[in-house]
């Protein structure tokens, strides 16, 4: 059966899913804030969501309409045929957004969808309770400018759920972030790359795993999968293919950090990940990294400096980028910060920057290259 579906992202990285998605076969993709929407069936559902680095979720689209009215808001989703998705005993979770509209209450909005889902289950099933005691089917009301849009999610916890990273720093940075960052500064195993604040050393796994194209999504589950009808064969079709694109490059990744115990996290993290081999963790202050190597990358998450008495510490780490990048012939440096001042502290205007969140913190992505010196 085919679908539309929707990849949901984060603010600012929805070009770089589209070039996944691309890069993975999909065509007539619609690239809009959070979201790339795009064709497929269950195997897609399936490819998407064990290979999108990127993506949030993998949601499928029921339907899209009009509503200013909690009425319009009932019939519109009444009209959904919900029976035929959901089985007897679905649990049937609701959740909700709403921007820019009349209907403005998420939960009175829940609420009158939840009853309107039973309405529709109550025409296919002949009875008025469900147990919800099933497999879970998690139905999102999404209502921009009036619009609503109805999506039900096929991946369950999110996709940046990889299921290395059971411990982490301070201020973790989503792997799904992490991938992007990586993505977007075209890095390949050819050039070295150093994570010169790896923290818990998420950056340096994700780019280890892009080196050897593994499939972010190769060692979890998703929630369609227990849904009835799945097709496990189909599933272990994609996952065998996923183990088999493994490729067989070599090459070291260098992270450091100057705290021990984020190191030791790091350490576990990446053998987690099946990546141990492929990155050395190493203690060691920014502003002492040094490289023969004619060519590099930096790609860095420094810390941000959100407690009192640390704005003077994050300055320095500003200073020390660029005094690094001024010592590095013929590499590039790229480091998500929300400090306004990082180009005047850093010495220089970056030749890109990219707006980004972090969770909620609004970034800038800054990206200098050799070309630029």
């Amino acid at each position: 059966m085919d679908y539309t579906l929707i990849a949901t992202t984060t603010f600012g990285i929805e070009a770089i899913t589209g070039k996944e998605l691309k890069s993975l076969g999909y065509e007539d993709l619609k690239v809009e804030d959070g979201k790339v929407t795009f064709s497929g069936d269950e195997m897609d559902i399936a490819i998407a969501n064990t290979w999108l680095r990127t993506a949030e979720r993998i949601l499928i689209k029921l339907t899209s309409f009009k509503a200013e009215s909690f009425e319009e808001l009932f019939q519109g989703t009444l009209a959904v045929p919900f029976g035929d998705i959901i089985p007897v005993n679905g649990f049937m979770h609701v959740v909700g957004k709403s921007v820019k509209s009349k209907l403005f209450s998420v939960p009175d909005c829940q609420s009158i969808v939840k009853k309107a889902v039973i309405e529709s289950m109550k025409k296919k099933y002949k009875r008025d309770l469900f147990p919800e005691d099933g497999p879970e089917y998690k139905i999102e009301v999404a209502i921009l400018k009036d619009v609503v849009t109805l999506t039900i999610d096929t991946s369950g916890a999110g996709l940046h759920k990889r299921g290395y990273r059971e411990n982490s720093g301070g201020a973790p940075m989503k792997e799904t972030l992490a991938a992007a960052l990586v993505l977007i500064s075209k890095w390949n195993p050819s050039h070295q790359l150093a994570d010169v604040c790896c923290g818990s050393g998420t950056i340096a796994i994700e780019a280890a795993m892009i080196g050897k194209n593994m499939a972010p999504g190769l060692n979890r589950s998703f929630v369609c999968e227990t849904w009835p009808g799945a097709d496990k064969k189909m599933w272990e079709q994609v996952r065998e293919g996923a183990r088999k694109a493994i490729n067989k490059e070599e090459f070291r990744i260098l992270a450091s950090d100057i705290d021990s115990w984020v190191l030791r996290t790091a350490n576990d993290n990446a053998a987690k990940a099946g990546v141990s081999q492929f990155v050395s963790f190493q203690r060691m202050p920014l502003k002492e990294f040094s490289s023969k190597k004619k060519f590099g990358y930096i790609i860095s998450n420094p810390p941000y400096g959100e407690r009192l008495g640390e704005a003077r510490e994050v300055d320095q780490i500003c200073k020390d980028f660029g005094n690094l990048y001024s010592h590095l012939d013929n590499w590039s440096v790229f480091v998500i910060t929300p400090h306004k001042d990082f180009q005047r502290l850093f010495g220089k205007k970056s030749d890109k920057n990219r707006k980004l969140y972090n969770g909620r913190i609004q970034c800038y992505y800054y990206q200098y290259f050799p070309s630029g010196k």
